[in-house]
């Protein structure tokens, strides 16, 4: 899809007592707009779009959806039409005030502002017909970005270089990143995902795209639920980025690498163990104005 990908695999070296080291994929870097898991989970989908003749792509996020964003930005890039079926309808008069929204409107997307209970039915056959009957012949991609195509495409993160790690971390949305990443993944090693939703649901829907069994969720660093952090959170990636130099968003990433910080205090991994922490980027969303 793009060429664009650069130095996305550095890595910073952080080294904790007992040998356990931790590095760090900076898939942030894949693209200026289209960054980490929303890069991998949007190319082969636009792709197989394309090739099957669709000039539109439809999609459904939130106000301040990192999916939104991306794929805006990448139908721009590629020529193809976008349509976003955003959560809210309360939205319609004041989303010139989100800068998210703004972003994907100046990139072309037009958008369908539908109420929460509507939004509830977006996998309906029903409501999926409505939005055709609205829009005409659409190639659809899920809310998250988690299809088969985006499996394939996340599946990539991990290169050939990374099998020398013991456990490989990253954060959980819909769960399309982790399955990817288990799917590429070395039986000698552990993939532990870190969910940003609450809830126990998570577990069947990356066993829909899995195929191997060496991995977990740790379900104790939700802060709350999703898009809920607080204070140490905050401080935590504030400090991490006085430090390394690399800043994480407080909805993911920086809840994924608080835990792993977390665990290795605690005594969760063995010594000598070998760490990889993806950064999956949605920092678009994210206002680093907050004051800690």
């Amino acid at each position: 899809m793009f060429e664009l990908e650069n130095v996305y695999n550095q890595k910073v070296l952080l080294e904790f007592p007992q040998g356990i080291t931790v590095s760090i994929k900076r898939e942030d870097l894949l693209h200026p707009e289209v960054s980490g898991n929303k890069f991998r989970k949007l190319k082969y989908n636009i792709q197989k779009a394309m090739e099957l003749g669709y000039t539109q792509l439809l999609t459904f996020g939130g106000a301040y959806s990192n999916h939104i964003a991306a794929t805006a930005a990448a139908g721009r890039i590629m020529g193809i039409k976008t349509i976003g079926v955003i959560r809210g309808d309360e939205l319609v008069d004041k989303y010139k005030d989100n800068p998210t929204l703004v972003k994907a409107e100046q990139d072309g997307m037009q958008f369908k502002f539908v109420s929460r209970t509507a939004y509830r039915e977006k996998s309906s056959v029903a409501f999926l017909q409505e939005l055709e009957e609205e829009f005409g012949s659409v190639y659809i991609v899920p809310e998250g970005g988690t299809n088969a195509e985006a499996i394939k495409g996340t599946a990539e993160i991990l290169k050939e270089e990374d099998q020398v790690f013991d456990y490989i971390s990253v954060a959980v949305g819909t769960g399309g990143t982790i399955a990817g990443i288990i799917n590429s993944s070395g039986s000698n090693q552990k993939i532990l995902g870190f969910p940003a939703l609450k809830g126990d649901f998570l577990s069947e829907e990356i066993n829909n795209f899995a195929h191997n069994s060496n991995w977990e969720l740790i379900h104790d660093y939700h802060f709350g639920g999703y898009a809920k952090y607080n204070e140490q959170l905050l401080f935590f990636i504030s400090s991490f980025k006085e430090k390394t130099g690399i800043l994480l968003d407080p909805i993911y990433t920086g809840k994924m690498v608080y835990g792993i910080f977390d665990l290795i205090n605690k005594g969760y991994f063995p010594p000598d163990s070998k760490i990889l922490m993806i950064h999956t980027g949605g920092l678009q969303g994210w206002n680093e104005s907050i004051k800690i």
